[in-house]
């Protein structure tokens, strides 16, 4: 139950199409990188843990930029959103020592982007035998770590 989001999280922004905010730019603005799963920021794009996570661990890396199509991250952004994600990578492997990784980005709603509008790389820490029929059946993750577990493990990784 401590995954279940009643919508405190979706805010509002001037402009955005329908009225609703865009978590990869409300996010960073907010200024309470804890509370907002902020793991660490760069010049151009920061990394966040998954509020929705499909294993502990699950992060996200996004520019700043509201862009959504991935043709039009500029070389810079895509520079260092490969440089943020090797981070979580390193921070991963020393806070839970995953077998894997799955990175990967869903371009475009058909793809299974849930938002669409703003281009993110999703790394994702793999154990043996960590997928069953939980996910496939009703939509259900079964987590044996609280995201605040999880934000305070890496955090410290994402330093320097």
């Amino acid at each position: 139950m401590a995954y279940i989001d009643a919508g405190k999280h979706k805010t509002k922004r001037a402009g955005a199409p329908g009225g609703d905010g865009c978590i990869f730019c409300d996010l960073p603005a907010a200024g309470d990188d804890q509370a907002n799963l902020i793991l660490g920021r760069g010049e151009l794009v920061f990394a966040l843990l998954n509020r929705f996570p499909y294993n502990p661990g699950h992060l996200m890396v996004a520019p700043y930029r509201h862009v959504g199509d991935y043709a039009e991250l500029t070389a810079d952004e895509l520079t260092e959103l490969m440089a943020l994600t090797q981070t979580g990578v390193r921070a991963l492997r020393a806070a839970s020592e995953p077998h894997g990784f799955n990175l990967g980005m869903n371009l475009g709603t058909v793809a299974g982007a849930g938002i669409a509008d703003h281009a993110h790389m999703h790394l994702i820490p793999r154990w043996g035998g960590d997928t069953n029929f939980m996910p496939i059946v009703g939509q259900t993750r079964v987590l044996p770590e609280l995201l605040a577990e999880t934000w305070t493990k890496l955090r410290p990784h994402f330093d320097g």
